[in-house]
């Protein structure tokens, strides 16, 4: 896997990430160190990047059990140390999980399946946070 990233030039802390698989994205920094507010911080693309990994596993973990799963969202929150490196320290995932008839169980199997053995970035992150996982489960006509 490889990465690109470039910066946008002088009088500016933005920068155009590109990835191997060619999509692009631009981050930046905040206001205070000079960013303009148009894109998103390198901490929070990491905080993201743990969302989709773990949410990509729970939805193919459910559909393989043959959970009849409509709908994923996970909210997360994270704190991070006072001092640098500023890593994060908590981390706390909320899944809302929708769908026809779920067995709450294999809900609750699928996630700790993500966050125990398949999620990369949830293995990774784990070595510095404290990361945690709750869920609820919604009916979907």
């Amino acid at each position: 896997m490889k990465a690109r990233v470039q910066w946008m030039g002088p009088e500016q802390m933005s920068f155009v990430a590109e990835a191997d698989s060619g999509h692009a994205l631009v981050m930046d920094g905040s206001v205070e160190i000079g960013g303009r507010n148009i894109g998103p911080r390198p901490m929070e693309l990491l905080l993201m990047g743990l969302g989709g990994c773990s949410s990509i596993d729970v939805v193919m973990i459910l559909q393989k059990s043959r959970q009849d799963i409509r709908d994923c969202v996970v909210e997360l929150s994270a704190q991070r140390a006072d001092q640098e490196p500023k890593v994060f320290t908590q981390i706390h995932l909320h899944f809302v999980v929708s769908g026809k008839a779920l067995d709450p169980k294999r809900v609750a199997h699928a996630i700790n399946l993500s966050a125990e053995k398949y999620c990369s970035a949830s293995i990774m992150l784990g070595k510095t946070a404290v990361i945690t996982h709750d869920y609820e489960v919604r009916e979907e006509g």
